[in-house]
């Protein structure tokens, strides 16, 4: 067990991976796309893709491929094969829109710290229907560094008017642990294609199998004195 010990002001949530379950999607379309433009994938890439902004995935791509890998015509095609893939319905992780209910029942502030940007976070929050349940979403668009660097969550917490090392992030990518971890704040990985090494496991408070642990362990904790703080209680994997 390793709860999450004293009350908390916010929650701030990755979006792909995290939230949505849509990681496993983009994969195939990754491997897909390669293929068709003369390429091999390796899990060994595409793991180090996971969690990455466009800047930091256009030149992991060329340093494995070359400099004649055509990233701009590989993004637009992931991007059109992904935009055919969730016309439907964006997927939701399991346990994610339990566990936003109850803390937006909890009055607890929420956001959304993604690498995405805007169009696409806004798009795919929207139509997976739970875009209504946070306070503010930082994109891409919104900050000068992407994650790795602690900006995003920073940003979403200035935005939230809260202290930093007073909300607790929820992450599923090595990067994004890094940046929630770097921004002072309780980090919760929950992993979805890549495992957290050792190093990675000791940045968080917690590593859970899936959402719905978090909303299991879900607890009410003595009131501040404005009575607005609660407590989460999360229960960790190793």
């Amino acid at each position: 067990m390793s709860p999450l010990a004293h009350p908390f002001d916010a929650v701030i949530f990755d979006m792909d991976g995290t939230l949505l379950d849509t990681e496993a999607v983009f994969k195939v379309i990754v491997y897909e796309v390669c293929t068709e433009m003369g390429f091999e994938m390796t899990d060994l890439v595409h793991g180090r893709m996971v969690g990455s902004s466009h800047e930091a995935t256009a030149a992991l791509l060329v340093d494995s491929f070359g400099t004649h890998f055509p990233y701009e015509m590989f993004d637009d095609k992931c991007r059109a094969s992904m935009k055919i893939r969730m016309a439907d319905a964006v997927p939701v992780k399991p346990g994610a829109v339990e566990l936003v209910t109850a803390l937006r029942e909890l009055d607890i502030p929420l956001a959304v710290a993604t690498s995405s940007r805007a169009n696409h976070a806004l798009g795919h929050l929207e139509a997976a229907g739970v875009i209504g349940f946070f306070d503010t979403i930082v994109t891409r668009d919104d900050v000068i560094n992407p994650k790795p660097h602690p900006e995003p969550y920073l940003t979403a917490a200035r935005r939230l008017n809260v202290d930093p090392v007073h909300c607790v992030a929820f992450e599923d990518s090595v990067s994004g642990v890094r940046a929630a971890h770097a921004a002072g704040m309780r980090t919760v990985m929950v992993p979805d294609l890549v495992a957290p090494s050792d190093d990675i496991a000791a940045l968080c408070v917690a590593v859970l199998e899936s959402m719905a642990h978090a909303h299991e362990h879900l607890v009410s904790a003595p009131r501040s004195a404005n009575g607005l703080q609660e407590h989460l209680q999360v229960k960790s994997r190793g």
